[in-house]
């Protein structure tokens, strides 16, 4: 891709409705732009960001044994009064009525609709387990909408929701999601700290809350050091030994009940990136989700739900992968692998070049963006550390003069200077 071609509306200058990093960076770097408060158009180079983040929580979800679907974002109030919730959710349901009259939402969470589905399919206990999950758009009219995507009103979620016969089933139900969601965040490269959480109104009587640690996140967070010594894509982690490892939010953190010495007890700034609930038969129950058992009475199956928030991810990433120049993009979640800075477009050699490497790198599957403008190189350099893709390719006379390139890794800031067979097998090895 060409950036001379390429919608990509840069600003030079900090928008001053934007009080955090991620926010200044996604208006600055062109991701998003606002529609109304707290709502957003997702801009090519956001969009690319958010199917990759989108695509990993998809994969890890599909490895778990969860199987995709999609729901309708608009809900039928029916539903949700069956459920008890629809008069005590509050003001951040968006209540609408159809043109009969009939009592709508825009839905801010799926348990109704979800446990309607499961109703009028499944009947016998031997279709269980069943988890299902689908990656879809929401709405909740927060009163003060801020942070860009950290805390907006219209957002993409991926919620999943679990149906099993007994409780020790829906208990490894969780267990399962609650390993799934420690090796999706770690894909991202970022290591969630899980911390037990109230429940609020989805209800339940158990519940945890990830965490990522960045300077800037929302509340202060406590947690056992033994969490920076696990590798949380193992195949092998005990799940006992997690829960039982301290961590908790400020609001939650006792020091005099706390057990961990000192000299292992962690501090920092965490953003919550995902929450996973276990409630029972509270929606069974109420709206009937009922199987025939072994003994052939009918049961109320025990069900889960599991939320990761996709679009606030995007934000989050850049709460903790960021400098002063610009974002810098862990690789799986890039919108492009590599930049190729051009510093003389026209110049014979510097277009044959990047012709050339940009055509070895697609052969090897590697996504490249290329800045073709008519800019000096101050310009161009700052744009493509403000972006923040793992890897700059610096293309000019004087170096290829020399049969060599200039690569930077945006990341450490490292700089080098290699052929370009050398930097084809660097990048593609």
């Amino acid at each position: 891709m060409r950036l001379s071609r390429y919608f990509l509306p840069l600003l030079k200058e900090t928008p001053s409705e934007a009080q955090i990093v991620s926010h200044q960076l996604m208006l600055r770097a062109g991701l998003i732009r606002q529609s109304s408060a707290g709502i957003y158009s997702w801009l090519p180079l956001g969009y690319k960001v958010l199917r990759k983040v989108e695509q990993i929580v998809r994969e890890e979800m599909d490895a778990a044994g969860c199987h995709e679907v999609l729901m309708p974002s608009i809900q039928p109030a029916e539903i949700w009064q069956e459920s008890g919730r629809y008069d005590d959710y509050g003001k951040e349901m968006l209540r609408i009525t159809d043109r009969h009259d009939r009592a709508m939402l825009y839905g801010p969470t799926h348990e109704e609709v979800i446990t309607d589905i499961f109703r009028r399919s499944i009947k016998s206990y031997k279709d269980l387990p069943q988890n299902l999950y689908q990656i879809q758009w929401k709405f909740r009219d927060e009163v003060r909408p801020r942070f860009g995507v950290m805390r907006g009103r219209e957002f993409l979620m991926k919620d999943n929701y679990s149906f099993d016969l007994d409780r020790e089933g829906a208990i490894n139900s969780y267990n399962t999601m609650f390993l799934a969601y420690l090796k999706t965040f770690k894909r991202m490269g970022l290591t969630a700290i899980p911390m037990r959480a109230e429940t609020g109104p989805i209800g339940g009587d158990l519940s945890h809350e990830f965490q990522i640690l960045a300077e800037t996140g929302e509340s202060a967070a406590y947690y056992d050091a033994a969490f920076e010594d696990i590798d949380f894509m193992a195949d092998d982690l005990d799940i006992d030994q997690l829960k039982s490892l301290y961590a908790a939010t400020d609001d939650q953190h006792d020091p005099a009940a706390c057990s961990v010495p000192a000299d292992r007890l962690r501090s920092g700034r965490g953003i919550e990136v995902g929450h996973i609930f276990n409630f029972g038969t509270k929606y069974s129950k109420a709206m009937g989700a009922l199987v025939t058992g072994p003994d052939g009475q009918d049961i109320a199956v025990e069900m889960g739900s599991y939320g990761i928030g996709v679009s606030r991810l995007v934000g989050a990433l850049i709460e903790a992968f960021h400098d002063d120049n610009g974002i810098i993009w862990p690789e799986p979640v890039a919108p492009f692998d590599v930049g190729l800075i051009n510093l003389r477009p026209g110049d014979e050699a510097c277009d044959a070049m990047v012709q050339d490497l940009e055509s070895k790198f697609r052969r090897a599957g590697r996504d490249v963006l290329i800045d073709d403008r008519d800019e000096r190189p101050g310009a161009k350099f700052a744009a493509i550390d403000l972006i923040g893709l793992p890897w700059q390719v610096v293309i000019g006379p004087r170096g290829l003069k020399d049969g060599i390139v200039e690569l930077k890794e945006r990341a450490t800031g490292e700089r080098v200077e290699l052929s370009p067979e050398a930097l084809i097998n660097r990048l593609t090895a």
